[in-house]
């Protein structure tokens, strides 16, 4: 049982890698209750968009903007430019990222337009990460895009 959010999103991590896809989890938390759970689908559901933190705002289902307002979403790893246009389309005003030394998105960009990060840094996503690239290299630069 995660015994955190960031323990919740890596759960869903574990759960896409589990099933055949990137190791990669989300959850959103509004008002400390988990609203979305979500993990990187573009293989199992051959998508182009269903990175971890897409798939999680989709599971939370149509929410209020005031919703999103006072939210955090939790990501394992570093969300990329699509995931954080969705960050900012939403105006979520806090992300938890497990780890960025994997892959680093536009973080600037999000502090510079009022997103406060929050860099865990955690062993366990970037072990994940790291195993999984090692097994998968052609299959991570797909995703992100190269």
């Amino acid at each position: 049982m995660p015994t955190t959010f960031l323990d919740a999103a890596i759960a869903e991590a574990k759960k896409g890698l589990q099933s055949g896809g990137i190791p990669i989890g989300s959850v959103l938390v509004i008002d400390g209750k988990i609203v979305g759970r979500g993990h990187n689908k573009r293989v199992q559901s051959c998508s182009s968009v269903l990175h971890a933190e897409m798939d999680c705002l989709e599971n939370a289902g149509r929410l209020a903007a005031s919703d999103y307002k006072r939210s955090v979403l939790y990501s394992t790893l570093s969300p990329c430019d699509m995931c954080s246009g969705a960050i900012l389309l939403y105006k979520i005003p806090s992300v938890v990222i497990g780890e960025n030394r994997t892959f680093q998105g536009p973080e600037d960009y999000l502090r510079s337009r009022g997103v406060q990060l929050e860099i865990e840094d955690s062993s366990e996503c970037f072990q994940l990460m790291q195993d999984f690239i090692q097994k998968n290299d052609s299959l991570w630069n797909e995703d992100i895009g190269e």
